[in-house]
């Protein structure tokens, strides 16, 4: 199951400190997952405080 970063999105960077293997990126204010990275272990999801995060 993938993950994707929704504008719900206030770019604080947790998803990004939590991924255990720095799967999410930001450039200009806009975090972004990387699906060849991803793990999807869902920490990013959980980390999450505006619920930006969904599984699709």
């Amino acid at each position: 199951m993938a993950y994707k970063i929704t504008d719900a999105c206030v770019g604080c960077g947790s998803c990004a400190d939590g991924c255990p293997v720095d799967a999410i990126s930001e450039k200009d204010g806009v975090y972004v997952i990387n699906t060849d990275s991803c793990v999807e272990c869902g920490t990013c999801e959980a980390n999450c405080p505006s619920e930006a995060i969904k599984a699709e």
